[in-house]
C-alpha cells in the first residue's frame, strides 16, 4: 500500500511537471500549408437587438441595434478604418422578423418592440431606406465588406413545436436587393436565415424546404446581377451545427447553389454561468469546440466541396455574453484560441458578435471605447496571413500555439496564448525544413513530438544565427496583471485612444531571433518571424 501510495504521488508530481514545463519547443513545418483563410478572416458583427433586450437582470444593448446606432460617433468609424477592409455581418436573431421599407411596403415601417408571443419576445420591424442609406455611407466611408442577412420566415407559418413551414416569399427581398443595386452598394454575400437549422432556436425550417428556398434566392440573385460586374456570394443558414441538416441541405439545394456554409459557437455557456473564467484557462475544455470545425470541414468535403465554411457569429458566451468576463482581457484567451482553432480547419472567415452591443462587443456599447478584445482583433488580422501552418509542440496543454504566413509579407507570424495562471514558458521556435507530415495531422502533435526530435532541425532561416537578425513581438497583458481588466498593455504600454480618438500605434518589441520567446503567465505573444524559411508562404 505504501509502495503504492509512493508510486501514486512521483507520477502526479511528474505529469504536473511536464504538465507546467516551462522549457517549450514549438516546430514549425513551413513547406506546405495546412489550410487557409480568407484575406477578410476577421468579422465582427451588428445586431438587431433593441435597448429592452434584458437577460439576467440587466439590459447591456442600449442604442447598438442596426436600426439606432450612433453612426456618426467618430470612433466608429475610426474603430472599423483601423482593419483597412473589415468584413461586417449585419444580421443576429431578429434578422428573420425584419421587413425592408421599399415603397412596395404596404404598411408603416416601425421599430422593434416588446410582444407576448413573438419571436424571442418582439414583434416584427423594419429596416428603413433612409436607415439603410445612412449605413452604406458608414460603410463606404470605412471601407467595410459586407455580409447581409435576409428574413428567412417571410411567408411562412409555423406549424408546431416551432417547426415554420410553406414556401419563402421573396417579393419584399427581391425589392430591398433591386433599391440597393440601383444605388450602387456592395453587398459582398448575402446571407438567408438566422439559427432556423437543425432543432432551431425559438424557430426552425426543415432541410428540405429550407434547399428550396434556396435555389429560389439563388436565381433572384443570378437575374438582379445579371448586369453586375460581380456575383454576390450566397450565404446559409447562420445557425447551429447539425452534421444531418446541414449534409441534407447541400445536397438537396445541389452544385454551386450555396457558396458559404455558416455556423454559430457559443461554448462557454450562458452569460450568468459562474464557471467561464475558469472554462477560458482550460485547455481541455477549449478544445471540445474542435469537433465542431471537424465535422462540418468533413461535411462540406463530402456532400458540398463547392462551398466553404465560416463562423458567421461567435460570442463566446450567450445571452449577450458574460458583463464579469466578456469585456475583460481574458476574454481574448478563447478568441485569440479560435481563431487559431477554426482557421486549421479551413474556416475562412469567423464573425466576433459583436463589433458594439451586448457585453461582448469589440467597441464598448456606451463609450465606443475599444475593449481589449479589440485590440486582439486588431493584431490578427495585420499580423496572421491566409496560409495556415501546421506546429508540433512540447511541453505543456496550458501553452497554445498557431503559426501562419505572415501578412503582406516574408516571413511567419505565431500567436502564443499562456492559459496558465503560474507558469512563465520559455519557447523556442524551430523549423522543420525537410520533414513531410503525415496528412491531416492535428496542429497540436504533442505524440509526434519525441520522434521529431529525432529528425534534422535547423533554426528559423540561414541568417538565423546572426545576433543581427530580428524578430517583432507583441505581448499582451491585463492592466495592473489583473486579467479582468478593461484595458489591455502592448509590451506594457496601456491600448488607449489617441487624444483624437484614433487607435494607438501596435508597435513591437524587437529581440533577437534566436532567443527563447518568454510568455508570461496570462498573457498573449504574437511573434513575427521575418526570416523564416517557409516555402508554402513564398
Amino acid at each position: 500500500m505504501i509502495l503504492q501510495l509512493v508510486l501514486f504521488v512521483l507520477c502526479s508530481i511528474g505529469g504536473a511537471l511536464s504538465e507546467e514545463s516551462p522549457d517549450v519547443t514549438i516546430i514549425v513545418k513551413g513547406s506546405d500549408l495546412a489550410a487557409e483563410t480568407d484575406d477578410t478572416f476577421v468579422c465582427a458583427t451588428l445586431d438587431w437587438w433593441p435597448h429592452d433586450k434584458c437577460n439576467y437582470n440587466q439590459c447591456p444593448w442600449g442604442q447598438s441595434s442596426v436600426l439606432n446606432l450612433d453612426l456618426s460617433h467618430p470612433f466608429l468609424a475610426n474603430a472599423i478604418q483601423a482593419f483597412d477592409r473589415l468584413r461586417i455581418r449585419v444580421g443576429g436573431s431578429l434578422q428573420d422578423q425584419v421587413v425592408y421599407g421599399v415603397p412596395s411596403l404596404e404598411y408603416p415601417c416601425l421599430p422593434f418592440s416588446k410582444m407576448s408571443g413573438g419571436l424571442f419576445g418582439f414583434s416584427k420591424a423594419c429596416l428603413s431606406i433612409e436607415r439603410w442609406d445612412e449605413l452604406n455611407l458608414l460603410f463606404q466611408k470605412t471601407g467595410a465588406i459586407i455580409t447581409f442577412g435576409l428574413n428567412a420566415l417571410r411567408g411562412r407559418h409555423r406549424v408546431h413545436n416551432g417547426l415554420w413551414a410553406g414556401d419563402w416569399n421573396s417579393t419584399n427581398t427581391r425589392d430591398f436587393i433591386e433599391y440597393t443595386i440601383s444605388k450602387g452598394y456592395e453587398v459582398d454575400s448575402w446571407e438567408f436565415g438566422n439559427e432556423l437549422s437543425g432543432r432551431g432556436i425559438d424557430a426552425r425550417v426543415s432541410a428540405e424546404q429550407y434547399a428550396k428556398d434556396l435555389v429560389v434566392l439563388r436565381a433572384l440573385l443570378k437575374e438582379l446581377y445579371e448586369d453586375s460586374n460581380t456575383q454576390p456570394m450566397l450565404v446559409a443558414p447562420g445557425g447551429f451545427f447539425d452534421q444531418q441538416w446541414y449534409a441534407q441541405l447541400l445536397q438537396d439545394s445541389g452544385l454551386g447553389v450555396v457558396n458559404v456554409m455558416t455556423h454559430h459557437i457559443y461554448n462557454l455557456g450562458g452569460g450568468d454561468d459562474s464557471h467561464i473564467e475558469s472554462k477560458i484557462m482550460d485547455p481541455q475544455y477549449l478544445s471540445r469546440v474542435a469537433d465542431t470545425f471537424r465535422n462540418l470541414q468533413l461535411t462540406i468535403e463530402r456532400h458540398g466541396p463547392w462551398s466553404s465554411a465560416w463562423v458567421g457569429e461567435a460570442g463566446g458566451a450567450f445571452n449577450s455574453g458574460s458583463r464579469l468576463v466578456s469585456n475583460t482581457f481574458l476574454n481574448s484567451f478563447w478568441y485569440l484560441d479560435q481563431l487559431g482553432m477554426a482557421s486549421k480547419y479551413n474556416t475562412k472567415v469567423y464573425c466576433r458578435q459583436t463589433l458594439i452591443g451586448g457585453n461582448y462587443g469589440l467597441l464598448d456599447t456606451d463609450t465606443f471605447i475599444p475593449n481589449p478584445d479589440y485590440y486582439s482583433a486588431l493584431l490578427w488580422h495585420r499580423l496572421m496571413g491566409k496560409g495556415v501552418l501546421s506546429v508540433d509542440i512540447s511541453g505543456s496543454s496550458y501553452l497554445r500555439a498557431y503559426a501562419h504566413c505572415r501578412k503582406g509579407k516574408a516571413g511567419i507570424s505565431l500567436v502564443l496564448i499562456n492559459l496558465s495562471k503560474s507558469t512563465k514558458f520559455s519557447v523556442t521556435v524551430r523549423n522543420d525544413l525537410n520533414v513531410i507530415l503525415a496528412e491531416g495531422e492535428g496542429i497540436h502533435k504533442e505524440n509526434s513530438f519525441i520522434h521529431g526530435l529525432k529528425r534534422t532541425f535547423s533554426w528559423v532561416g540561414k541568417k538565423a544565427s546572426d545576433e543581427s537578425e530580428k524578430r517583432e513581438e507583441y505581448h499582451l497583458t491585463g492592466k495592473d496583471d489583473n486579467h479582468l481588466s478593461r484595458t489591455a498593455l502592448l509590451n506594457g504600454t496601456p491600448l488607449e485612444l489617441t487624444e483624437d480618438g484614433d487607435i494607438p500605434p501596435l508597435d513591437p518589441v524587437h529581440v533577437p531571433t534566436n532567443s527563447p520567446v518568454d510568455v508570461s503567465p496570462l498573457s498573449i505573444a504574437f511573434v513575427v518571424f521575418p526570416n523564416f524559411e517557409a516555402q508554402a508562404c513564398a
